[in-house]
């Protein structure tokens, strides 16, 4: 079953809670993410490092019940 965009804003909240999420349901199916994640959390980190945090918050759903996400991430004033 598809994850819906309220779920995948709610874990990433949980796991960064700074994190301003913006999600974008890129093909109306439920199935395909694209996600903006801003948060403090990312100041010194590497974009790989920023995307594995996300990844880490979303509690293995990524490849499971949420299909596609595609990421951009920064820390604010970036």
């Amino acid at each position: 079953m598809p994850m819906d965009a309220t779920e995948i804003d709610r874990l990433i909240k949980l796991g960064l809670p700074d994190a301003t999420v913006t999600i974008e349901d890129l093909r109306g199916d439920g199935d395909h993410y694209s996600a903006h994640v801003v948060s403090t959390s990312f100041r010194g980190k590497s974009r790989v490092q920023q995307h594995q945090m996300v990844y880490s918050a979303l509690k293995g759903y990524m490849g499971n019940a949420l299909h596609a996400l595609a990421l951009h991430t920064s820390s604010p004033k970036e």
